[in-house]
């Protein structure tokens, strides 16, 4: 058995959203630490996620705001796109925001950092590249993730990137196919096909995540159809090269089987079918924690700590490690949390629910707050439901953006506000609103007895709620 050359209190293995936030709990209780990474400082949304996309969806809507011009009554002759010039932005921001990280990051006491990969070798012991073993009484795994490649995109693998690359590009591609229609499929292809990109998207099972209402996600996969090419439900999918080294995609949609089987020509292909924990390669298999069926540990999620074929382990887990949909206001949340827990071990606390949030930066926007529609039902939980279509909505005409509609949901007996879903100009502040709203455990009357300013986007959900308040009132268990 190797000796260890090293020892620490709290090992935390990442250095990203939440194990930044890891170190700096767990500062607040000793400074017996080491912070291990392994790849880069600078954070997944900082370096190729939610800043970098929200740098490319800009200058995209700046571009569809003046195509629309003309519809206001105002002339603008031609609208050119330089696509360099627009990626040279992005990628200058990008790393501007990168170098804030990675000054906090070098701001971390020196001896605490360890740059190096690390691999479990029992519940204690950790082993670094260079050999040495470090042996630390916690550990707090905040390792993040990576995109998930499937096997159908492998013969065409050269031709394949993700986020990972795209904030990297010089130049727009001039086509891409897009899989997946969840929040990064969606936001990105949007975004290329404004900016000019020959644009195909393809979904799976009619799908629009993260929404889950019925209507309220054939409304939103109706308005993307309009909009690009989007296959919502393919089948029969295989790619190929072509002989000018292009990518051939062959497919048939499920919902147009008369058209038979159908092929697209395209550049590259962006893969946004989803990411996966960066936990493989931890040598989690020499632990005693107990793993799910894709080795991610098992842990209590109020607490964060891993669970243990002895009971309760000295280790934690937070941020996209977990394999939940994790974003970066719950990643620092958990982080923390984490870190604290770590250092404060056995004497652990649960953490504070915050109602759930997920927000979809296309147009119109795309939120889910609270419980979902599917989850409510899964749950079997008595509700109602209330929704309104921005289609007629005042001021979402007055710019054009009337499109879209929104779902709440509320317990039946108690009147109290559960959840909700939307697809409509505007859903990030109306998200906002509601998660507060729902944390709060407001009910539908006292959030409408609140004021609603006219003209304003936000009398659509006042509508949505007073529909709402009217199913309450005539279901079985009035309030």
């Amino acid at each position: 058995m190797k000796e260890p050359n090293l020892t620490a209190k709290i090992a935390i293995i990442g250095a990203g959203s939440a194990g930044m936030q890891a170190y700096r709990a767990a500062r607040q209780h000793t400074e017996d630490i080491a912070l291990i990474e392994g790849n880069q400082y600078g954070t997944t949304c900082a370096r190729v996620g939610c800043m970098p996309s929200k740098l490319l969806i800009a200058p995209a809507e700046l571009c569809h705001r003046t195509q629309l011009a003309s519809q206001f009554g105002i002339d603008i002759p031609t609208v050119a796109v330089n696509g360099k010039q627009v990626m040279n932005r992005v990628k200058s921001e990008r790393d501007r925001f990168v170098g804030f990280i990675k000054e906090d990051a070098a701001s971390f006491v020196l001896k605490h950092r360890l740059f190096s990969q690390a691999r479990f070798i029992d519940d204690t012991r950790l082993e670094l590249a260079d050999g040495r073993i470090l042996e630390a009484e916690r550990i707090v795994i905040a390792t993040g993730s990576r995109p998930k490649i499937q096997d159908v995109f492998l013969p065409v693998k050269d031709k394949v990137f993700t986020t990972d690359e795209l904030f990297y590009f010089d130049d727009l591609p001039a086509s891409a196919a897009v899989f997946g229609a969840g929040a990064i499929g969606l936001e990105m292809a949007q975004a290329l096909h404004r900016l000019g990109v020959r644009v195909h998207l393809f979904g799976k099972a009619n799908k629009v995540k993260p929404l889950s209402h019925p209507e309220l996600t054939a409304c939103a996969r109706s308005i993307f159809e309009k909009e690009l090419p989007f296959v919502a439900s393919p089948e029969a999918l295989s790619l190929s090269k072509t002989a000018t080294d292009k990518v051939q995609i062959s497919f048939s949609d499920a919902n147009t089987p008369d058209a038979g089987l159908q092929q697209v020509t395209v550049d590259s292909v962006l893969v946004a079918t989803g990411r996966m924990p960066n936990t493989d390669n931890l040598g989690l298999e020499n632990t005693t924690l107990t793993r799910q069926a894709n080795g991610v540990p098992v842990y209590n999620p109020k607490t964060l700590q891993c669970t243990s074929e002895k009971g309760g382990a000295p280790i934690f887990i937070a941020g996209d490690a977990t394999d939940e949909l994790t974003v970066l206001h719950e990643a620092y949340h958990e982080g923390f949390l984490a870190g604290q827990n770590a250092a404060c071990f056995p004497q652990i606390q649960e953490q504070t629910i915050k109602a759930p949030m997920a927000i979809v930066f296309t147009e119109p926007q795309i939120a889910v707050v609270g419980q979902s529609y599917q989850q409510l039902v899964d749950a079997g939980i008595d509700f109602e439901t209330g929704t309104e279509s921005f289609e007629d909505q005042g001021r979402s005409r007055v710019f054009l953006m009337n499109q879209g509609m929104l779902a709440v949901f509320a317990e039946r007996r108690s009147g109290r506000l559960l959840g909700a879903e939307i697809a409509a100009p505007a859903g990030e502040h109306m998200a906002h609103l509601l998660a507060w709203c729902i944390q709060l455990q407001l009910t539908v009357d006292t959030v409408l007895s609140m004021p609603f300013y006219h003209p304003v986007i936000e009398e659509g959900l006042e509508s949505a709620l007073q529909t709402l308040k009217k199913s309450l009132r005539e279901a079985p268990c009035p309030v």
